[in-house]
């Protein structure tokens, strides 16, 4: 990995990690489909400049079956379910359990595909789940239905994200800007209607709607440019090493922020979460022969 690469990747989990933050500052006020509506339609809008630029044409119709499907299950759903979560829970947490992608991932592969996980990949999906039960635990004090319900719905975004890499693995092959320029606008289309359940509560402040177009235009449409950057120039096996760097920008950006506490269950169920996703992915290191003694 080139040294540009290594600050992409940071850059990367610093912004993704900001994500969070900026979900947490809104979603009371807006309401989680006004925010995410916000979100996506700023990207949409981001990445039509980007294609003007570029003159690239998008074919949105041709292909419009797939860009609902990547749109629902990569972006839509899951920052739904996290800006409903976010409502409830901190910044850190929910950084923390969006980590939990590839552990989920490795769920669905087994329904998928019907392949048979290896004794690294049980270890890591038990080491995942102590960590969410350790998160839960810190919350002890406030935990109730309604903050059950944020946990359940930022595991389903997770959830959600890895039901999208498996499809995308036989779907239509475009070029990734393509992918992420026609998902945020079928995106934007699907999030619309539910603005008539969701209203918003109340006007928002001008600090929250900077944050908002933050969190559109940079937390969403160049984090996807900046992503596929990375995949073209590291593989998307290394890229995935920003997953394990996102929760350490989570827990810093709520901290310095949003005065989160940083106690010790956040940290020991981050470690555990980490961990695991990293023995489940393949990225821990282990020996796999045992010198002998004599």
């Amino acid at each position: 990995m080139t040294l540009a690469s290594l600050l992409r990747l940071f850059f990367l989990a610093a912004i993704w990690g900001a994500s969070f933050l900026f979900m947490r500052m809104a979603a009371n006020s807006l309401g989680p489909a006004v925010l995410i509506e916000f979100r996506v339609g700023f990207a949409a809008v981001t990445l039509f400049i980007v294609a003007l630029y570029l003159k690239r044409r998008l074919a949105f119709t041709e292909h419009k079956k797939h860009f609902f499907i990547i749109g629902a299950f990569n972006s839509a759903l899951p920052f739904l379910f996290f800006a409903y979560a976010a409502q409830t829970i901190s910044a850190s947490t929910l950084s923390i359990l969006n980590s939990t992608t590839p552990i989920w991932g490795v769920v669905v592969g087994v329904l998928w595909t019907k392949t048979k996980p290896n004794k690294s990949m049980v270890l890591g999906l038990l080491l995942g789940l102590i960590g969410v039960a350790i998160l839960v635990g810190q919350n002890h004090f406030v935990l109730n239905s309604q903050s059950i319900m944020a946990i359940i719905a930022a595991l389903s975004a997770s959830l959600c994200y890895a039901i999208a890499s498996h499809y995308t693995k036989n779907a239509p092959k475009l070029a990734p800007f393509d992918n992420a320029h026609g998902s945020m606008w079928a995106s934007s289309f699907m999030v619309l209607p539910l603005i008539l359940f969701m209203p918003i509560r109340e006007i928002p402040s001008t600090n929250i709607m900077l944050g908002v177009l933050v969190l559109g235009v940079v937390c969403t449409a160049l984090a996807y440019i900046l992503f596929f950057k990375l995949i073209d120039d590291i593989g998307p096996t290394s890229a995935l090493t920003v997953t394990f760097l996102i929760p350490l920008f989570g827990i810093f950006w709520g901290h310095l922020f949003l005065d989160e506490q940083i106690g010790p269950n956040t940290l020991l169920g981050a470690l555990f979460v980490i961990v695991g996703t990293m023995l489940v992915t393949g990225f821990l290191p282990r020996k796999k022969h045992l010198a002998k003694t004599s």
